[in-house]
């Protein structure tokens, strides 16, 4: 079980310490407005900490400084940090946009990890900033309880952040439950979605924005992509977080701008002075990398998709439905083909073989998007689901991986998404399916975290998707602010002795909409 740290003397003392004053700095004058760190000659992390991509055995740590420094990072097993091991610090220059991240490795598993950073000026080693504290659990050898939340959709449509309103609420409401880790399960940030000052709320009321520079339009150069990410690092809930549980993130579509897909033009979007979708994702891609804690594949530097392991009784694959797909169309060949592409071949043969592979008792597919909800792009269509009938378009990816599932017997995979900005429990059954080749299944979806809220979408019967919960705006309302209470994340359990799983629907008050409890079943040939 996870040691529960006393958040004040974490994150309050320690991590926020230094960050408070950033903040205001940055809230007064704007991101690069001179601040009390630029009075001073010692460097400050700007924008907090962040850990990701936590294993039995390592775990990655990130962090910013408002000026060239070396980055040293050392980690320990104890808050008071009487041992401690160091390793090799970073320098951080303005190629990264001052930010980096290091990896630590050699942890003792199933262990809380402390790790302190301190930014060192680069003209004088021995002007240091104050350092910031973060900690993570390395995931364990044996069977525990196991805890984590995920959700979707950052800052979006508009909705910044509100100080008066309580900022990203969601984020200090999902750290109450102490979680092991946090999927992001993609639109991290809104990079078509500028923020102003005043947003009217459909109830007449005056939402204030936070504002800075590069939220003013839409993100076109690499430094404007980098500063959406600095947008949220601005909120406090967000860095308390992000202090204390580490993340394991995937991305969508508007990390780089609405429904993208490689080699599209954005002919129509006057906002746009570069058209090239592909162009913007390049830059997209490495404001991604540089400002998460994602761990760096040697084979595929930008690569999203890859296995988490935590632990004896979970694996969980982060996938990338936006990458390698085709162009969006209306999604309906009946061969595949190039337009066909949704996770690729390279990533559809990885997921297969890493799935066959699993020992863990439950595999869950973190999925950008959901399977069976029909998410349009005009006349085209988004994701996979294209609408009732068999198999078709981008579906024939989807269908492949279920086939796959069945014929080798892999049992207790769960899929959770978000992107669609509300809550819903899907259970996915081939008695009710066009596509038949299958093993039942469910998905859970959640988010946003902090967006307008939207929906419900139509389903698809392909996969035969049932609806056992939703909840999402009254019929006719559409982009509905925060503060209006439909922000939610979805809370997973896992018992250590029976391995049930429990997935808890919940919204930004905590409050438990709906759940279910999850037998694990085993394997024929077990």
């Amino acid at each position: 079980m996870s040691i529960k740290i006393d958040r004040l003397s974490l994150t309050r003392r320690n991590v926020l310490r230094t960050g408070a004053a950033a903040s205001a700095s940055l809230v007064a004058g704007g991101l690069f407005a001179p601040s009390i760190s630029r009075a001073s000659s010692r460097p400050v992390i700007s924008h907090g900490l962040q850990s990701g991509d936590v294993t039995g055995s390592s775990g990655v740590v990130w962090a910013r400084a408002d000026r060239p420094a070396r980055m040293k990072v050392e980690w320990s097993t104890t808050e008071s940090f009487a041992s401690s091991t160091a390793v090799q610090p970073l320098d951080l220059i303005d190629g990264t946009d001052f930010a980096g991240k290091l990896p630590l490795t050699g942890l003792p598993s199933d262990q809380d990890i402390f790790y302190k950073v301190e930014m060192l000026d680069l003209a004088d080693f021995s002007t240091r900033g104050e350092a910031m504290v973060g900690k993570f659990r390395t995931a364990p050898v044996n069977k525990r309880d196991v805890s984590f939340v995920w959700s979707g959709d950052t800052a979006g449509q508009g909705w910044g952040i509100d100080v008066d309103r309580g900022g990203m609420k969601t984020y200090r409401t999902m750290a109450g439950h102490t979680p092991d880790f946090f999927i992001h399960s993609g639109d991290t940030i809104y990079a078509d979605g500028p923020v102003t000052a005043e947003k009217e709320m459909p109830d007449g009321g005056i939402w204030k924005s936070v504002t800075i520079e590069e939220k003013a339009k839409v993100a076109e150069t690499l430094n404007e992509f980098r500063g959406q990410y600095k947008y949220n690092l601005m909120d406090e809930h967000v860095r308390a977080f992000n202090a204390e549980v580490p993340m394991f993130v995937q991305w969508d579509d508007h990390e780089v701008t609405n429904n993208w897909y490689p080699g599209e033009l954005l002919t129509s979007d006057d906002r746009y002075k570069v058209k090239s979708a592909s162009l913007l994702a390049a830059r997209a891609t490495r404001a991604f990398h540089e400002m998460n804690p994602i761990a760096v594949n040697p084979h595929e530097p930008y690569r999203v998709y890859r296995k988490m392991s935590y632990g004896p009784m979970l694996d969980v694959f982060m996938i990338d439905m936006r990458t390698y797909r085709g162009r969006n169309s209306k999604n309906d060949q009946a061969e595949r083909g190039p337009d066909t592409s949704f996770l690729g071949r390279e990533q559809l043969d990885w997921l297969k073989r890493e799935m066959q592979a699993s020992k863990a008792t439950w595999k869950v597919v973190a999925s950008d998007m959901p399977i069976g909800l029909v998410v349009g792009d005009g006349d085209n269509f988004e994701n996979g689901a294209n609408g009732d009938g068999p198999a078709r378009g981008r579906e024939f990816d989807i269908a492949e991986v279920l086939s796959f599932i069945r014929a080798n017997d892999i049992q207790n995979t769960v899929w959770l998404t978000a992107d669609v900005h509300y809550t819903a429990a899907h259970y996915y059954d081939p008695g009710k399916a066009q596509f038949q080749d299958f093993m039942p299944f469910w998905e859970f979806v959640s988010g946003p975290l902090h967006a307008g809220s939207f929906g419900p979408n139509k389903l698809d019967n392909t996969f035969g998707p049932e609806v056992k919960y939703v909840k999402a705006p009254e019929e006719g309302q559409v982009n509905l602010p925060p503060s209006f209470g439909l922000q939610f994340f979805g809370h997973v359990r896992i018992d250590g002795k029976s391995e049930v799983m429990t997935v808890t629907l919940r919204d930004a008050d905590d409050a438990s909409l709906w759940s279910v409890d999850l037998a694990p079943k085993r394997s024929k040939a077990i």
